[in-house]
């Protein structure tokens, strides 16, 4: 397959999926539950009909924040995602009462107009009838003034209102930043001790079978697990998200021989990695022996670029 460079936001995503094994009674973090709140109150405000589309996209980042969080309740991925849906909810909201700001000022401004038109025949009725034309002119004006008071009053809201919306995305904006910062701190230390790359099953962290394990033998040599260590900072820095560790080898000796040592090499790289912290119940293992190479067994290189470890992260049904 072919590779293509990796992103910061792929691995952020790929980090989002940590909860794949996570229950359904988990309690929702503060950011969810302040952004369902915030969805709920627009959608049964003024949102659902003055700014539909908004609500919309509202609706939709808070289905993808409840997914992050069902698929890993203590990710950070979901309560960022939860927090762009709680800012995108008032979004609505402040987009909501910008329109109905928009229609109160109209509405104020028509009604000022009327008015005026009203002032000027009352004054023309208070020509006739003396002082009974000054009352009338003196309640015109009250009401011009009042109407000109709300329609400044509508013109405050709406400028409030639109200062909450530009706030609203700054903040949605810097989340997006750091989330996007921190996936490539993480991806870089990777690329440090590992080559990287992202695949449709996953992200692949490929280590050299020569750097972890002597010829025929399948126990870690110490320098293999200096690297794992490194890998494993990494991965509980962005939340020990589901592996699967595959072994390969070469062509040399018999297959059934070769995918019981590639098996046991991968058993042995999770063992270390759950011995440093990892949780055991999220990874899984698999020994392809020889059936994959990805070089030529005929020469001394492509045999030892055969001989190989990869760790998936959450990896996909794809295989």
């Amino acid at each position: 397959m072919k590779n293509r460079p990796l992103r910061g936001r792929s691995f952020a995503l790929c980090a989002a999926l940590v909860a794949a094994s996570g229950c359904s009674a988990a309690i929702p973090p503060k950011e969810l539950v302040d952004a369902r709140a915030s969805y709920t109150r627009a959608a049964q405000g003024s949102a659902a009909t003055l700014a539909p589309a908004q609500l919309d996209t509202a609706k939709q980042a808070l289905s993808r924040a409840e997914g992050a969080f069902n698929e890993d309740a203590e990710s950070q991925q979901a309560r960022d995602l939860a927090y762009i849906a709680d800012r995108k909810a008032r979004e609505a909201e402040a987009a909501a009462a910008l329109q109905q700001a928009q229609r109160d000022k109209a509405a104020a401004e028509d009604a000022y107009k009327e008015l005026s038109q009203q002032q000027l025949a009352s004054a023309k009725d208070a020509l006739q009838s003396g002082q009974q034309q000054i009352e009338r002119e003196r309640q015109a004006r009250a009401q011009a003034e009042s109407a000109r008071l709300q329609a400044e009053s509508a013109r405050v809201q709406a400028e409030s209102a639109r200062t909450v919306a530009e706030k609203g995305r700054q903040e949605a904006e810097a989340a997006r930043r750091e989330a996007e910062r921190v996936a490539n701190a993480a991806l870089a230390s990777l690329k440090e001790i590992a080559a990287v790359k992202e695949e449709k099953r996953g992200v692949v962290i490929t280590l050299s079978g020569a750097v972890l394990f002597a010829s025929g033998k399948s126990e870690l040599l110490p320098i293999a697990k200096e690297k794992l260590n490194q890998v494993a900072t990494t991965l509980k820095d962005q939340g020990s998200p589901p592996l699967r560790i595959e072994g390969h080898t070469d062509s040399t000796g018999s297959a059934q021989a070769n995918r019981k040592l590639s098996l046991d090499r991968a058993d042995s790289v999770k063992a270390h990695l759950v011995s440093v912290g990892l949780p055991a119940d999220k990874i899984s293992t698999v020994g392809h022996g020889p059936d994959r190479a990805v070089a030529d067994n005929s020469s001394a290189e492509g045999r030892a670029n055969n001989r190989r470890v990869e760790i998936i992260v959450n990896p996909t049904s794809v295989q």
